[in-house]
């Protein structure tokens, strides 16, 4: 794709674009290079997208055969119009992931689609393209029981067996949970997992991999980066699990790539059909959608590495990946930013909570999922406090809560530089509170989990 080839074709057919650049004054006929296209204002939620009617941010003010809908940071809903040709181009993302990493070119594939089910950009968008896999010739046959438990329980011992492999797609947590709390025969199935929608680190990779049996968890286990502004924009290829691997027990050099020791998703992208720009640390994206997007600041925090650049630095250190992968350049993203929480002038992040619950000493107690906050006690003291979701049957004890503190204690010190200088001593370990499976207030069934307050 070219990026300023888009602009142009936008520009012309897009009502809402066209009056965007008319208010910022910018000539269409002026931009001819890349360098022109890198001056182009930013477009965003809050600058472009909500500020028209939708029809005119499609393309001749005609709205596409299909609507998602996603509720943002803020609950206010966004409307993305998508279409099958969209849906095609997606597909190739799948095509990588189902094909290269899993064999299912020659393997008969049961693809469970986990993802909420319903007007979400997730469950049928990733229903559609699976299927459009089966139309390019892939043995793949989709079912869809969402996030609905006594459905995935019910199709999956009756189907699983007439198959060489079973996928199941949906958030980290969610089907982590689902391999740890279902009673189902995982490890008989061929088992492999593709995720979307958090970050997770390389501890839960080889924790889920070793309770689902999946026996490659580089090839067995792939994260897509997606939107609901755009779909699929890249996908983890073993390549990059591997580079990731490898980089997650070295927080320095995660630090020096990524700019931060945390680790981030980190995928490929196809820059044939998603232009990728960083912006102080955030990232843009231009691509043809049934919204089409031009430099669209999505405000996740992340950045774009060139594929030789990425290769020589690893092998600066000692490092030559044993997968091979596309010779396309990686982004990496952290997430959003308004995911952390502030202590003492330190950015928490969930990622480094969730690592430390990922520790065996804890792991065989809790699902993973948690609620940081900072909480005042009576004194009007802050404390960083961690409310802690128990396996079904397990009870709250101060063994699980000790071992939970020291846990994220450790991993809170280790990769979060500002954490171990900016909070005194005495404030830095966290308040664990334990909650029972399925908590009405804090781990409500069926509801998207929100792992901050």
């Amino acid at each position: 794709m070219d990026p300023v080839e888009l602009f142009h074709e936008v520009a012309a057919t897009v009502p809402a674009y066209g009056r965007f650049l008319a208010e910022h004054q910018v000539d269409p006929a002026r931009v001819r290079t890349l360098a022109d296209f890198a001056t182009l204002p930013m477009t965003t939620k809050d600058g472009y997208t909500r500020r028209h009617p939708l029809p005119d941010l499609c393309r001749n003010g005609v709205i596409g055969d299909m609507v998602a809908v996603s509720s943002g940071s803020t609950g206010e809903p966004s409307f993305w119009p998508r279409s099958a040709s969209d849906e095609r181009v997606i597909t190739d993302r799948f095509a990588e992931v189902f094909g290269d990493a899993f064999g299912a070119r020659e393997r008969r594939t049961l693809a469970v689609v986990c993802f909420a089910l319903g007007t979400w950009v997730g469950g049928l968008f990733t229903v559609s393209c699976c299927r459009h896999l089966a139309e390019r010739g892939f043995p793949i046959t989709v079912v869809a029981p969402g996030t609905d438990r006594r459905e995935i329980r019910r199709v999956l011992p009756a189907l699983a067996p007439y198959f060489d492999q079973v996928v199941l797609l949906g958030y980290p947590p969610f089907l982590k949970n689902v391999i740890d709390t279902e009673d189902l025969p995982w490890h008989e199935w061929d088992l492999k997992l593709v995720t979307a929608g958090e970050v997770f680190s390389e501890e839960w990779r080889a924790l889920v991999a070793e309770r689902a049996g999946i026996a490659d968890p580089l090839r067995g286990i792939a994260s897509l980066y997606g939107t609901a502004d755009a779909g699929v924009l890249g996908n983890e290829t073993p390549l990059s699990a591997e580079i990731r691997r490898f980089l997650s027990g070295r927080p320095d050099l995660a630090r020096e790539i990524f700019g931060e020791s945390r680790l981030p998703t980190l995928v490929q992208y196809d820059p044939r059909v998603r232009y990728f720009e960083e912006h102080e640390g955030t990232l843009l994206f231009t691509g043809d959608n049934g919204v089409p997007l031009i430099r669209y600041h999505i405000a996740d925090e992340g950045g774009v590495l060139p594929y030789d650049r990425l290769l020589s630095y690893v092998a600066e250190h000692g490092f030559k990946p044993s997968a091979s992968g596309p010779e396309r350049p990686f982004v990496y993203v952290f997430g959003r930013s308004h995911f952390t929480v502030s202590f003492y002038g330190a950015n928490v992040y969930p990622e480094n909570i969730a690592v430390g619950l990922e520790q065996p000493e804890v792991s065989g107690a809790v699902t993973g999922k948690f609620v940081l906050e900072v909480a005042e006690d009576e004194r009007r003291d802050r404390a960083l406090t961690v409310t802690v979701e128990l396996m079904p049957g397990v009870r709250p004890s101060e063994e699980v809560a000790a071992a939970a503190g020291e846990a994220i204690l450790g991993r809170l010190l280790r990769l979060n530089s500002e954490f171990a200088a900016y909070v005194p001593p005495e404030r830095q370990r966290p308040v664990i509170r334990l909650r029972e499976a399925g908590d009405p207030e804090y781990f409500p069934p069926g509801a998207k989990h929100r792992y901050t307050r």
